[in-house]
């Protein structure tokens, strides 16, 4: 057998600082490696633009300006579903980003009809997806190319766990001062109109974001053709063939969801991108999406969850995501005894769902339901001598609750432990009033 010759150039040893562990992915006019950051000790991925892309005469211009569009970017992007991008450099004869490195593979391998992902799955990421691009045009970014090509798939054990949005150099800035290039993205993802060269706004991503569901759904693009001007025409005039009439067992509110983000207008497309994730979060939580294999509390019902507690109630979504990828999730049934009085303690719980019971003595001292702290006086005692159960906790209810130690709750940011200290403050305020009120007020606690 002859072997194939590569020409492709060989794998340089460093760019820049970075040394280079190998090549992850190539386009027309940029190549990705997989590099090392020795001074951060952390692996990262080195987007390098192609010498030959930069001295085009006709369209290097362009790239530099897609290049510049995410150099803008550096450590202003920072949300658990948007890749990071940690540095831009620019020398002669070289442009190059240095990103966070995502194990794994985009989801373009997943709009295949033979590798079609389980419906909560990509009901699930589609949600991630929502609220990632909902933070990103907070920052006054509008993506302008999202497709199953720029969303990284994120593996754990073998198996696609969570997601990413990555490339912004097509994105449109609305604070920007400077020219920037329009009519950019990809044809079978982009919104009418965005092809008609009208303006963008929110609504734009969202119909490229739901052209994704779809493809991944159906194994389809919303709109085929077998030239560019008849996919033109499709986009902008033709009605979409709902998923459920190319893929069995697709709800009736599947369809909705996913044909409401595909709407020809803007203004029939949902309102905001909560709006959309909300749609998305509803069709698990009310079971219109077969479980499978995914049986535990997914991250869309965690996040909702806690955006229902008054505990969270300051912390924005990037924080709430924190939480829910930090915090220890446990579920316990009827009369488990969370916590007994004298033993020692180390962490806290947050009633997520449910409620429990503190006793003294067999005797019932309050109840706390969701939302409430459970343990918190014993993690906060200034010294391990007071850190101590003062009562027993036992569950009233099936419950499920968060629960931090020191180390889990050193793992947020600092912006989330500001929260966590604010939200503590809160409570032991609450709690203080509470005693006062007892102590002058005997009567009305009868």
């Amino acid at each position: 057998m002859t072997a194939v010759p590569d020409n492709r150039p060989p794998v340089p040893s460093h760019i820049g600082e970075y040394r280079v562990l190998r090549r992850l992915g190539e386009g027309a006019t940029s190549e990705v490696f997989l590099c090392r950051d020795e001074f951060h000790d952390r692996e990262v991925a080195v987007k390098r633009v192609r010498e030959s892309a930069l001295r085009d005469p006709v369209d290097g211009r362009y790239y530099s300006r897609f290049f510049a569009a995410e150099a803008a970017l550096v450590g202003r992007l920072q949300h658990p579903h948007v890749v990071q991008i940690f540095d831009a450099v620019e020398a002669p004869g070289e442009q190059y980003l240095v990103m966070e490195y995502v194990p794994g593979s985009t989801l373009r391998r997943y709009c295949r009809a033979d590798q079609l992902l389980p419906l909560e799955l990509i009901v699930e990421l589609g949600f991630k997806c929502a609220m990632a691009l909902g933070y990103v045009f907070r920052q006054g970014l509008i993506h302008r190319d999202i497709k199953p090509a720029n969303l990284l798939g994120v593996e754990s054990g073998g198996h696609l766990t969570d997601v990413k949005v990555s490339d912004f150099g097509s994105a449109l800035n609305l604070g920007a001062d400077t020219t920037q290039v329009h009519r950019v993205g990809s044809l079978t993802y982009m919104s009418p109109e965005q092809l008609d060269g009208g303006a963008l706004n929110a609504q734009s991503d969202m119909y490229a974001l739901g052209a994704v569901l779809y493809h991944l759904v159906t194994g389809h693009a919303p709109v085929e053709g077998d030239s560019q001007a008849s996919m033109i025409q499709g986009i902008l005039h033709a009605p979409v063939v709902p998923p459920s009439e190319r893929r069995q067992g697709v709800e009736p509110a599947v369809d909705e969801a996913i044909l409401r983000a595909l709407q020809k207008r803007p203004e029939d497309r949902y309102p905001d991108w909560d709006a959309f994730a909300n749609a998305l979060a509803d069709l698990i939580t009310r079971r219109q999406v077969p479980r499978g294999n995914l049986q535990a509390v997914l991250d869309s019902e965690r996040f909702n969850l806690l955006r229902q507690l008054d505990f969270f109630a300051k912390f924005d979504d990037v924080e709430l995501w924190e939480v829910v990828h930090q915090g220890r999730w446990q579920r316990y049934s009827v009369g488990h005894r969370l916590m007994r009085r004298g033993e020692k303690g180390r962490d806290f719980h947050i009633v997520a769902q449910g409620a429990v019971d503190v006793q003294r003595d067999g005797q019932r001292v309050e109840t706390l339901s969701a939302g409430m702290l459970v343990g918190e006086m014993a993690y906060l005692a200034p010294s391990r001598e007071l850190r101590l159960r003062s009562a027993d906790v036992v569950a009233l209810d099936p419950l499920t609750t968060i629960s931090f130690t020191p180390e889990t709750l050193g793992q947020l940011s600092l912006a989330c432990r500001g929260r966590f200290n604010e939200a503590f403050i809160g409570v032991l305020v609450r709690r203080l009033h509470a005693a006062h009120e007892a102590l002058s007020h005997p009567q009305r606690i009868l």
